[in-house]
């Protein structure tokens, strides 16, 4: 069976981008492999296997355009009343908060995030599939 291990996108700015996502996210650098031409970054947290490969195109000075097949990438936290407002304090500009409802029944709460290079961000509240 297949296992997803990570998920890859481009960023204009290498500090701009890792300082993000440490802050958001609490993802560190688990591995740099530095190339002619690029730069690849994996970054990760203890709490899962699953990685965010960032690709920095060495001499790229105008932004990645995120297009229109891009969704977001989701990740879930234990207490989304705190995440949104610990957003909010560090300055990364959190979405409202939403509850999403299904048949009168909670199906997900959650806000959105745009990181500096324009990709959107889900965080919802660990629930239901959403572990």
């Amino acid at each position: 069976m297949a296992k997803m291990i990570h998920s890859m996108i481009r960023v204009l700015d290498e500090a701009r981008a890792t300082d993000f996502y440490r802050k958001a996210f609490g993802l560190e650098i688990a591995e740099r492999l530095d190339f002619d031409s690029f730069t690849l970054l994996y970054l990760s947290s203890p709490e899962s296997e699953f990685e965010l490969e960032l690709t920095i195109n060495k001499g790229r000075e105008e932004a990645y355009a995120p297009g229109d097949g891009y969704g977001h990438l989701a990740v879930s936290v234990d207490d989304l009343d705190a995440e949104h407002a610990r957003f909010a304090e560090l300055g990364l500009n959190p979405g409202k908060l939403v509850e999403f409802n299904r048949d009168g029944v909670l199906f997900a709460r959650f806000f959105f995030v745009t990181d500096p290079d324009g990709y959107k961000i889900e965080v919802l509240q660990r629930h239901g599939r959403f572990k």
